[in-house]
């Protein structure tokens, strides 16, 4: 059985909504079933402990079992106890399609709608296209590259050294963007109901792929400071998960930078539980002018030694210089990327070739390329919160240090029910509630700060008309919805 104090936790806020507490409550512990957070086979509390612990009447757990098992979600004998049923395998893949709207705008975006959901730059930079347009491609070469390109290799191994992290070419595995080196090591780490810890709230592409693995999911509030690396140390020793997955520097969404005495606690411990640590290191280049000085080093620099430890690195192009340039990397140890580059053959025979050649060239110049975009995002993000103050001051919009986004705090109400009216207003913003395994964020939406000047005015104008409409409503339910599914953003 899961110690009760840490099913109490997982559950939060589970009360906070309307309607009778029982259904309230078995809409949390449906959530925790389906995300693998109970797994299959789990003892649940029994009844009256279980009452006592949430300060309410045995009736209202016995009626909360009673719909699950119902449902089919739990299995209740007397004598043995209330447990997660069995999982049921089903032929075919585990997820056919996503029905939230924010993935279908993706795929065929609205043009009446402004899309502050999705942070990715506009366009590319002309060192781009400065770069296809004089290369010379190779004249003796099959083009097939599963490990990638060796001049990339080279090249990105290159600017871990000169953070600290000691790292040859073997050691980088080039894959196409940010979002397939995740995908790879999933696939190759994470069988079902394996744990992964990941922090709440976290980057929703990553979430949507440790749920699509079945995993067993062992979310870590983050705080202003970050991942809370104590409470991720006390589950790493109980439930010693098959990976960790982190976003050190400018935490998506929060913005959040783990401080240095903590990455350093953090990397020691779980290397000496086994457990694998994935720094998602994409944001980590976008420090913001004028802020409070370059951003820490990667988690990988607090290894030391030949830097084969248990860290994971995982970057990308995509956010300094454009989308659409699919060039991503893993940078880990040697027999990991070697079974990595194995797995990716299968999938796509290796990244574009031309697409990494460009890589290089940007990279070997790759200053000014950053500096141009974090001038940008500076003058975006001053803009964007300037007309939040102007036209909605009740929000709470903290600034951000580095990356590409604010955290806003809703006054009252709910993320997913404000994004609901947003949309009817032109404009799609992302919930926090659909980034946060422990179903928390509720009164939080991301907002990216990418857009021109004026085209951050007319969102907020719109946002600020959603607000009126949407004010007088009460607030809504903080318990997850059943069966939502977040869309794979970036």
């Amino acid at each position: 059985m899961e110690p009760i104090d840490d099913l109490v936790g997982r559950l939060g806020r589970w009360s906070a909504g309307r309607g009778p507490l029982f259904l309230l409550l078995a809409t949390r512990l449906r959530q925790l079933i389906d995300d693998g957070v109970l797994p299959p086979g789990a003892l649940l509390p029994p009844d009256r402990r279980l009452a006592g612990a949430l300060a309410v009447g045995r009736t209202t757990v016995v009626a909360a079992y009673d719909t699950l098992r119902q449902e089919g979600r739990v299995v209740r004998r007397q004598g043995s106890g209330t447990r997660v049923a069995p999982a049921v395998p089903t032929p075919g893949p585990r997820v056919a399609e996503t029905s939230n709207p924010l993935f279908l705008h993706l795929l065929d975006a609205p043009d009446d709608v402004i899309l502050l959901s999705c942070a990715a730059p506009l366009g590319p930079p002309p060192e781009l296209t400065r770069a296809y347009a004089t290369m010379t491609l190779p004249a003796d070469d099959l083009g097939y590259h599963p490990a990638g390109l060796g001049a990339l290799r080279t090249a990105i191994a290159g600017r871990y050294r000169s953070q600290g992290v000691a790292t040859v070419p073997e050691q980088i595995l080039v894959t196409t963007g940010a979002q397939q080196a995740l995908s790879l090591l999933t696939r190759l780490l994470v069988a079902p109901g394996d744990g992964v810890l990941l922090e709440a709230p976290t980057y929703p592409g990553a979430l949507d792929l440790f749920r699509e693995a079945s995993a067993g999911l062992l979310p870590v509030a983050v705080g202003p400071d970050g991942l809370d690396v104590d409470a991720a140390l006390r589950l790493m020793e109980r439930h010693r998960p098959v990976l960790a997955y982190v976003v050190s520097c400018y935490q998506n969404p929060t913005g959040a930078v783990l401080p240095p005495l903590k990455g350093r606690r953090l990397v020691e411990r779980a290397a000496a539980l086994g457990v694998p640590l994935v720094d998602d290191e994409v944001l980590a280049d976008l420090t913001l002018p004028g802020g409070d000085g370059p951003a820490p080093s990667p988690l990988a620099a607090y290894e030391g030694g030949s830097g084969e430890g248990g860290v994971i690195g995982v970057g990308s192009l995509s956010k300094v210089v454009w989308g659409g340039l699919r060039v991503g990397w893993i940078r880990g140890p040697q027999p990991l990327i070697a079974r990595l580059a194995r797995l990716k053959a299968v999938h796509d025979l290796g990244s574009d070739v031309p697409a990494q050649l460009a890589a290089v060239r940007l990279l070997a110049g790759f200053a000014p390329v950053q500096a141009a975009r974090t001038r940008a995002l500076r003058t975006g993000h001053d803009h964007l919160r300037a007309e939040l103050g102007r036209l909605l001051p009740s929000w709470t919009c903290p600034p951000a240090a580095g990356g590409q986004t604010l955290w806003v705090r809703l006054p009252y109400g709910d993320g997913v029910s404000f994004a609901q009216v947003a949309l009817r207003h032109g404009v799609a913003v992302l919930p926090g509630r659909t980034m946060d395994a422990l179903g928390g964020s509720g009164p939080y939406l991301r907002l990216h700060f990418l857009l021109g000047p004026e085209a951050l005015t007319e969102a907020v104008r719109r946002l600020a008309r959603a607000w009126e409409e949407y004010e007088p409503q009460p607030a809504a339910p903080h318990a997850v919805a059943p069966g939502a599914v977040p869309a794979i953003v970036v």
